[in-house]
Parts: C-alpha cells; structure tokens; sequence
C-alpha cells in the first residue's frame, strides 16, 4: 500500500483546532500595536543571501548554519529569511521609507532556519515583529517595552520577566571586545569548540554559549556595563528610569548579548520558566548602525519580536483560551425542496446580520444525523425546515444549549427573533 505524503521535518501544519487561537492572538497583538501609532509593512519571504550575512553577521549560527539558501536560475543567492529585521531595513531603504522620516512599523509571518527541531523551535516558524526606525531617545525602548507587557497583561499572561542589558556604542564594544578576548585567551584550554572559532571572530557570542561546562567560565567573565560610553550609560539610566515609572519589573542581566551583530545599546528580552528550554518570547533591542551598514543614511532604529509558537504555548499554559468560533445558528432542511429554500434563508439572515454565523446543513442526512451535526457545530440554535415547515412559511426554532422548548417562526420574522434571542438588537 502507498504511503501518503509527509511534512517536511520541522515545518509544521497549524491544524483548525488551533489556528483559532493563533488568529486571535495575532488580532490582539496587532490590535496594541497600532493602538501605539504602528503600521503595517509585508515583506517578500526571499532576500539576496548578501543581506543577511551584512546584517546577522557572517560569525553566527544562522548564517553560518541555519539558513535555507540557494540559486536561482540566474545565478543569485537566495535565502528564505531567517529573521525579520534585515528585511524591514532593506524596504525602508529602497522604497525611500527613511528619508528625513520616521517609521513605526509591524509585520508577521514565517521564518526559516534550519535548525534541530524541538518543541518551541521550528525550521520553519512564525513571528510577530516590530520596529521603530528613525528614534534616538531611550523613550522608544521604554515604549516598545512597555508595549509588550501591555499584550501579556490584556491576555492575562503571568510567567514572564523581564532581561534588560546594555551593548554601548561601537567604540565601547571594541573596547570590551579586547577585555573579553584578553581574557578568554587565559582561559583557552576551557574553550569549547564554537567559542574557539569564535574568539577572534565574535567574542561577545561566547557569553551566549549554552555549554554547561562553560558557566562559571562566562560567568567570571568582564561586564559590559563597566565599559559601557558614557553617552550609553546615560541612556541605559534613562531606559530604567521610564520602565521604573510604568511599574514594568525587570532584571539586569549583564550576559545578555542577543545573537546577532547588529545589535548595540538597548537589548532586552522577555523570558519564562513555563516552556522547558524555550524560554525566551519575546526578544529586542536597538540597532542604530545597520541602517547605514545596508547601505542608508545613519538612522537609530529598536524593535522587538516574538515567536508566535511559544506565545501561542504560554497562553495556553497559563489558562488561556481564545473566544469560541462556533457558528450562532446551524440550518437543517429535510424533504423535498426544503434544501433550496434552506439556502436563502441562511443568505437572508447574513444580509440580515452580517455578524451572525450560519452553518447550513450540507450532504443531506436524517432528522437524528443533521441533529448530531447541528450539536457538534457549537451553535446555539438549530433552524429545522421541514416540508411542513415549509408550506406554513415557517421555520423550527430549537434551542440546542438549554431545555426550552422548539418554537415556530414565521420567515419574514427570523431575523428580528434570532436578534433578539441572541442579544443582538
């Protein structure tokens, strides 16, 4: 017997029973959002491979191993994205989004990289991602901060804290880069083999290293924070200041150095004990510098994302449950002629109230069949048209969550009843 076709390994079918809540969360995100002053952009899932390697860094595990790359029939390098931000950048540029402008963007959707799967960590998985291009001030890091606690409070998610650091300016990185390298030199014998390779290359990423045999090593370690410029630290100062006076709780974690190269200053992430291995949610910071480095004029820029597959997790295992999408009404006909006329009742009453749901029967059955159909619907109301039904103009009215009794009711009259049954005059 052949066998049917298979998924992909680490991409994913959202099935219905899911993807509801995976609509309902995206509207509330969406929804603070733009309640903030953000707009909408889409981007093209596929990129020249060249802007990634400027934006991520060539010395990183996506770029070096994670990403989806290939030619296309002219020759060109492409590579389904792996994050988002490079691609916001990219638009802002070529579309003349960033000039004497600023811009507060969202957008959403798939992201590749090709990585183990495990629960939380897909090759091909969703975020929700936000920017803001064109601020310099710590007030929009306060902002965007504040932003997400707002969606975690609006769906009554607990669990979470928050990680904030800080990166300082380029010349204070190069700084703390040589104080890094200087000191892990010491200790090269202790070194795995990722953080050897990347000693000269990408030292910060060493402090990201997830070996356990490397934590007291990282630990000892020197802070950034005691290299930071003092412009950064004044910053940094003003950052906790604004999330002090919103009463957003949060921790300073001096390791925290996020896994890509183009951030710098603010980095923050939100993070949770509730899903294993896969703490982190929500995560951001600033990038001032990459919109030049891609080839714009130099523009600060901060924005955050967040894995929809582990927002979606911690919703539900902090007791969330997204609204029910059950049709209000489900239409039965049975006899001859009923089925047509069945139909433009159910048009009639979407005219009627463009918010009701109708289901209408479909494929025919028995009294008892399209009962059980009607039941596992989640309707609230069954309408049962029968032959008799349909010569008296009339339709059933049967309740199917309480124990009141089937009703009558005339046609020309449905819409105004069902109104009124369901709360909706």
């Amino acid at each position: 017997m052949a066998k049917g076709p298979k998924a992909i390994r680490g991409m994913n079918d959202v099935l219905p029973d899911v993807s509801g809540t995976w609509r309902y969360l995206e509207s509330v995100v969406t929804g603070i959002a733009e309640r903030y002053g953000y707009r909408e952009i889409r981007l093209p899932i596929v990129e020249y491979t060249e802007l990634f390697r400027r934006s991520i860094g060539e010395v990183t595990d996506i770029v070096e191993k994670e990403m989806y790359t290939f030619e296309d029939r002219n020759g060109e390098s492409l590579t389904l994205r792996p994050e988002a931000t490079a691609g916001m950048v990219r638009a802002g540029i070529t579309n003349g989004l960033l000039h004497n402008q600023r811009q507060k963007l969202w957008t959403a959707g798939p992201m590749f990289r090709y990585e183990k799967p495990q629960k939380g960590r897909y090759r091909q998985f969703y975020q929700f991602d936000v920017e803001a291009l064109g601020f310099e001030g710590p007030d929009v890091d306060a902002e965007l901060i504040v932003m997400s606690a707002r969606i975690w409070a609006e769906l009554g998610i607990s669990r979470l804290t928050l990680e904030i650091n800080s990166l300082g300016a380029p010349e204070a990185r190069a700084t703390y880069r040589d104080a890094l390298v200087e000191y892990f030199e010491r200790a090269k014998s202790e070194l795995d083999e990722d953080s050897l390779r990347r000693l000269d290359s990408n030292p910060l990423r060493i402090l990201d290293s997830k070996n356990p045999a490397m934590q007291d090593l990282i630990a000892a370690a020197p802070v950034m924070l005691d290299y930071l410029d003092d412009a950064s630290r004044q910053h940094f100062d003003e950052l906790r200041r604004l999330l002090d006076a919103a009463d957003v709780a949060y921790t300073v974690n001096p390791r925290l150095v996020r896994g890509l190269d183009y951030y710098s200053r603010t980095v923050f992430e939100w993070v949770t004990d509730a899903l294993g291995s896969q703490g982190a949610v929500c995560s951001g910071g600033r990038y001032d510098g990459l919109v030049e480095k891609l080839g714009g004029r130099p523009t600060p820029a901060i924005g955050w994302a967040m894995g929809i597959e582990r927002f979606v997790a911690l919703y539900e295992t902090c007791g969330g449950k997204a609204p029910a999408v059950d049709p209000d009404v489900y239409v039965a006909a049975l006899g001859e002629g009923t089925l047509e006329k069945a139909m433009v009742i159910a048009e009639s009453l979407r005219d009627a109230m463009p918010d009701l749901g109708v289901e209408l029967n479909l494929g025919g059955g028995s009294f008892k069949a399209q009962m059980k159909r009607a039941d596992r619907s989640g309707a609230d109301y069954a309408l049962v048209l029968g032959e008799s039904e349909l010569a008296e103009s009339a339709i059933g009215l049967k309740p199917l969550r309480s124990k009141d009794d089937q009703v009558s009711v005339a046609f020309d009259e449905l819409a105004q009843v069902l109104a009124q049954k369901l709360g909706r005059t």
